[in-house]
């Protein structure tokens, strides 16, 4: 299990998680506590590398930037001779890529937004499916925080051998636990592991079973609670 290398597409990068932190923690990024989001960050950043997911030298150079500016902002001010006030916020940078990443991404809702227009729109003879693919329409990090939460009460893994939790058996897990039923929280499929292990081969089964289309995985809102609900079977006309 250490071996595997985790590829996401929608894996993105480390102004997505600054800004899933930024809205999680209900904050201003025009006056960010950055003492709190680097501690946050650095906490997230050592989740996904116990994931397995491969964490890009743009996630590392983000954590220096950020400790630089939290190192900064714990230095005495110093007044530039004949100029007033505590001199340039050593945030700025920073809030300047995350207005620029905030536009960014509302032109790509907006083209998502046309795209949806013409998605019930079917060539004859294309199959039709009873409801809407939503496979991973929800934020990445969001799952990231389930698992940071399983990880908070579960023990130490260290001591525990990886072949005692084959993905085969989660697999089965998650099925079994959505079996009868309409949908499940995230949290639910983590709630009886008691190793992190455990928790990272409910992880990678669930990623399986998404590639697979046999689940699907959403969330009403940002930040909203995740949910997972057995796929629709396709119907063709």
């Amino acid at each position: 299990m250490n071996d595997l290398d985790i590829h996401i597409d929608i894996f993105e990068g480390p102004l997505d998680l600054l800004m899933h932190l930024i809205r999680k923690n209900n904050l201003d990024i025009y006056d960010i506590p950055i003492s709190q989001i680097t501690k946050e960050y650095l906490s997230y950043l050592e989740v996904m590398k116990n994931l397995n997911l491969e964490v890009a030298g743009e996630f590392l150079v983000m954590a220096t930037t950020l400790m630089q500016i939290k190192a900064k902002m714990l230095l005495p001010a110093r007044e530039m001779p004949g100029e007033e006030g505590a001199g340039p916020d050593p945030r700025g940078a920073l809030v300047s890529m995350l207005e620029e990443y905030q536009r960014y991404k509302e032109a790509s809702k907006d083209i998502s937004r046309r795209f949806a227009s013409y998605k019930d729109v079917f060539y004859r003879g294309s199959p039709v499916f009873t409801s809407e693919e939503k496979f991973l329409e929800l934020d990445f990090y969001s799952l990231v925080d389930a698992v940071k939460r399983a990880f908070d009460r579960v023990e130490s893994s260290k001591e525990v051998e990886a072949d005692r939790f084959p993905i085969e058996s989660r697999v089965e897990k998650v099925l079994n636990m959505l079996s009868g039923r309409e949908w499940l929280l995230l949290d639910d499929i983590f709630a009886g592991e008691t190793h992190k292990l455990g928790v990272i081969t409910c992880f990678m089964a669930m990623l399986e079973l998404i590639k697979l289309r046999k689940i699907v995985v959403s969330q009403d809102d940002v930040c909203g609670e995740v949910r997972v609900y057995p796929a629709p079977e396709p119907v063709v006309k």
